[in-house]
């Protein structure tokens, strides 16, 4: 009982110092919008290395087949929804990307209206290491699940000798679901946190028109992941109006997940990082949870090649991204604190 009563005590001091941590500081080095990721990502086009039943195609592709395009400055990314999809080939057509810019120290802030929902779905918004080779230099997955999930989880993947401290507590709204980061140990199951809000992913994210997604990585802090419904009311002004200089204070309150470095050191297990977009079909996740998330009973693969209109709703809509760097850092971007705000009208999809 005694070093349960010492734990709860840790936490509430915790919790205390939270509102008393010095604010970090950040100016806009990159912003991505509409004919943005046409023009400066790659859009890659191998084979799925998570192993999954889809076909990642160039962006040529994706235009003539109008599975991605530009409505009003939002950015589309989509799955196939008309075709059958043959035996022999890799899989639904759908889309990969990856920044050309890598980041280390930054913050990044995703206005996000829809993404993919649906069995056999795998989507995810993630960073990994530019330089590599993988697991060097870390994989962070800020939004990820799959199938019929409501609750986002981010998870960080490395190489050894990286864990999330069980002595003490983290001061997260999510639930830690591991905590060996070695992409080694629980078969690449990673560190985890799943998300408190049951509309922080898939369909219900959906129906309420989207929200914000930020991720901070400071080196000597941590790494945190906050969320934001579309409508709520806590939500910093700054991130909902897209401001160029954001601070990160007590306002923004306590972070969904948060990474700390007791038992993971930072500089030997991060580096710059490149950011990717992504939607996969079954594969190492989707596939094995299919079933058991109340998708039927026949096979993920089976469900891919031959229910084309199960995944119109299989989609990307991100209204921007947002990339900050450390204030002194110099090299940022100075504007009206203001300048960048468009309007965001939520589209009826019924």
């Amino acid at each position: 009982m005694l070093s349960r009563h010492i734990i709860y005590c840790g936490a509430f001091l915790q919790l205390l110092n939270f509102g008393r941590v010095s604010a970090n500081r950040y100016r806009l080095k990159d912003a991505f919008m509409g004919q943005d990721f046409f023009n400066t990502w790659t859009w890659e086009t191998f084979q799925d290395p998570t192993h999954g039943r889809v076909n990642y195609v160039d962006k040529e592709t994706a235009i003539t087949r109008n599975l991605s395009y530009v409505i009003d400055d939002r950015f589309y990314m989509r799955a196939d929804s008309s075709s059958f999809v043959a035996a022999a080939s890799r899989g639904r057509d759908s889309i990969r990307i990856k920044s050309n810019a890598a980041y280390d120290a930054s913050l990044m802030v995703l206005d996000l209206s829809h993404m993919p929902e649906g069995c056999a779905t795998w989507p995810a918004w993630w960073t990994l290491s530019a330089k590599g080779p993988w697991p060097i230099g870390g994989e962070i997955d800020i939004i990820e699940g799959v199938n019929l999930n409501s609750r986002n989880a981010a998870t960080l993947h490395t190489a050894a000798g990286c864990s999330m401290s069980t002595s003490e507590p983290r001061i997260q709204k999510g639930t830690a679901t591991s905590d060996n980061c070695d992409v080694a140990a629980n078969s690449n199951q990673g560190c985890g946190t799943r998300f408190s809000s049951d509309n922080s992913y898939g369909a219900n994210f959906n129906r309420q028109g989207g929200g914000w997604y930020a991720i901070q990585r400071d080196p000597v802090k941590g790494i945190d992941v906050w969320f934001w419904a579309r409508g709520d009311p806590s939500i910093p002004r700054t991130i909902q109006y897209g401001s160029s200089d954001l601070v990160v204070d007590n306002d923004w309150g306590i972070p969904e997940a948060s990474f700390k470095y007791a038992n993971c050191d930072y500089g030997s297990h991060f580096d710059a990082h490149e950011i990717l977009f992504d939607l996969t079909f079954c594969g190492d996740w989707a596939g094995s949870a299919f079933m058991e998330s109340g998708c039927g009973t026949t096979t993920c693969d089976d469900f891919v090649d031959q229910n084309p209109e199960k995944f119109k709703e299989a989609y990307w809509e991100i209204n921007s991204l947002r990339v900050y760097i450390p204030e002194d850092h110099g090299d940022g971007h100075h504007m009206h604190p203001f300048e960048l705000a468009r309007p965001i009208t939520v589209l009826d999809k019924e």
